[in-house]
């Protein structure tokens, strides 16, 4: 953009939640976080998402950004072209759709606009899990071969090298992908330090394709062991009781607590106390709790074929990735049992968060978004992208 101008382009942000939602996570800190830090560079900033209850229909945030919900986990998507179509969105000059598995496929829609498409990870993996056969099969076709077709030549930000090579996959140019990775806030001071006991931590939205029972299988074996293991869930979601029963058939209620949502100072308090970080998500695009806990040197083990974690974690130098459950629990176990190799990859990954922060990110989205609305003929250029 010309230094001269003074007049920033006004953005729109499509997501299906935010993070206030009963199932909010890591993909709508992300989003919040850039938007928020958009608003307070002094570009006009709205969010649009889904309706939940207690929640306003219009709310400013305290950094500017404007708040907009309507619908709900699938009426979201028709009402985001009702409510762009009515006006009441603005006239963005730069669209960011949020694809999380299902598109808003805003190109159709918004297309005086110059558009970006923002995706964490690719669900291939996940959609059998959540969804009926019939349904995965549909939404899969959505994010895999429509999704693609409708955004050729669009703008794409992937979270991850890992999710930009699953896009490249699908027929996305490469050259139309840019990295724009996860930042992570400073290590605040925190009134705890490592706990006595032997502890290990899952924190994040506890729905199927996150697998904490996997992380409860570990205890189960890992117990005869260490008598006094034990391990804490951390999050909120629709899985919850079902997660609460399977600790009860385990028979493991002295070993693991379900302590539910934690505000972000109680969270930085887990990390900071727990010796291990659990990450058994079936897929991430990232796996922002993996460089919140290396702020404070708590290193994490993983799966190998989660996608982005396999780029948060260099595997044996900040934590260890697992092929297996087998691999998984072997991992814990060594952790649990070798004090200085725990310390040394929890002292290399919070070396390794450090190159992660926000403003970077920030600046990265900021850059993109004034090249596309400095570009004379984005406008045309997306009229004449037919699919």
């Amino acid at each position: 953009m010309d230094p001269g101008h003074t007049v920033l382009p006004s953005v729109l942000f499509l997501n299906w939640r935010d993070t206030g939602h009963p199932d909010g996570g890591g993909s709508e800190v992300y989003l919040e976080t850039v938007a928020d830090g958009l608003a307070q560079l002094g570009y006009p900033t709205t969010i649009f998402t889904a309706a939940y209850p207690g929640a306003a229909r219009h709310e400013l945030r305290p950094s500017g950004a404007r708040v907009v919900r309507c619908g709900g986990r699938l009426s979201v998507y028709p009402w985001a072209a009702s409510e762009f179509w009515r006006g009441r969105l603005g006239r963005p000059q730069v669209v960011v759709e949020a694809q999380n598995g299902i598109p808003f496929l805003s190109r159709l829609w918004a297309r005086r606009s110059a558009g970006i498409v923002l995706v964490h990870h690719v669900h291939r993996e996940q959609w059998r899990v959540v969804l009926g056969p019939v349904q995965a099969r549909i939404g899969w076709w959505l994010e895999s071969r429509v999704a693609p077709r409708i955004n050729r030549g669009s703008q794409y930000v992937a979270v991850s090298h890992v999710t930009r090579r699953e896009l490249a996959e699908l027929g996305v140019r490469e050259s139309d992908i840019q990295v724009v990775h996860n930042g992570t806030s400073p290590r605040p001071p925190v009134p705890v330090s490592r706990a006595a006991r032997p502890t290990l931590l899952a924190l994040g939205r506890l729905v199927p394709h996150k697998r904490v029972e996997m992380a409860i299988d570990a205890v189960a074996e890992l117990v005869p062991e260490f008598p006094d293991l034990q391990l804490i869930v951390a999050g909120r979601g629709w899985w919850s009781a079902e997660l609460a029963r399977y600790v009860a058939r385990r028979g493991l209620a002295d070993h693991v607590q379900l302590v539910g949502f934690v505000s972000p100072e109680r969270r930085h308090e887990l990390y900071a106390q727990s010796w291990v970080s659990l990450v058994p998500s079936l897929k991430e695009g990232w796996g922002l709790t993996v460089v919140e806990a290396g702020v404070h040197a708590t290193p994490t083990v993983a799966f190998r074929s989660a996608g982005g974690v396999a780029e948060s974690i260099v595997d044996g130098h900040t934590g260890l990735l697992a092929d297996d459950q087998a691999s998984f629990v072997t991992h814990v176990r060594n952790l649990l049992c070798d004090h200085t190799m725990r310390e040394q990859l929890g002292s290399n990954a919070e070396r390794y968060a450090r190159q992660f922060i926000w403003e970077q990110t920030i600046a990265d989205f900021a850059a993109l978004i004034n090249k596309l609305a400095d570009s004379p003929d984005a406008a045309v250029r997306l009229d004449q992208r037919a699919p």
